[in-house]
């Protein structure tokens, strides 16, 4: 934010005032209808057993928005090629997605497990929307939640003291 205030030529705390995050600033360059950071801690509330559900649907309802998807695939297109782009993005999912996931669910690995249902999500926003591969593209989404939701809700459960964790 210091770095955009200075280049802006302004205080930071006028930053602060208006956009209240780096991550408000973001939405608001890319002019977003729905702040993606907003959007999932509207979906973290509630039991953890349809955690997973409200998450997913949470995320294709954001996505599914052509005036959210168009600008946010656009950055997605040239994260791999702007370091600066990779490094906000990074720290969006991080501090926005993995952190308040790994507190809520607790536990053995809690942070590692929430990293792994971030990227269960993004491989479903890169399948559907950047490749807009098929069938991931033209599947309902209750078809999406419906297939996907188990599969990210046992990352997300506690691992037993089972074999069922890999070994290192």
């Amino acid at each position: 934010m210091r770095s955009i205030a200075t280049e802006a030529g302004v205080d930071v705390a006028l930053l602060s005032y208006f956009f209240g995050s780096k991550q408000g600033l973001f939405a608001a360059a890319l002019r977003l209808q729905t702040n993606p950071a907003v959007a999932i801690a509207e979906a973290l509330p509630g039991d953890i057993a349809g955690l997973a559900e409200r998450l997913l649907r949470k995320l294709l309802t954001v996505w599914d928005d052509r005036a959210n998807s168009a600008p946010m695939r656009a950055m997605l297109g040239v994260a791999g090629e702007d370091p600066a782009i990779t490094r906000l993005l990074r720290e969006l999912v991080e501090r926005e997605l993995i952190a308040p996931l790994a507190r809520l669910i607790g536990g053995r690995d809690a942070h590692l497990r929430a990293g792994m249902a971030a990227t269960l999500l993004s491989g479903v926003v890169f399948s559907r929307y950047v490749l807009e591969a098929e069938p991931m593209a033209g599947a309902t989404v209750d078809d999406v939640v419906g297939y996907l939701a188990p599969a990210i809700a046992s990352v997300l459960e506690t691992p037993a003291r089972s074999s069922r964790r890999p070994s290192r």
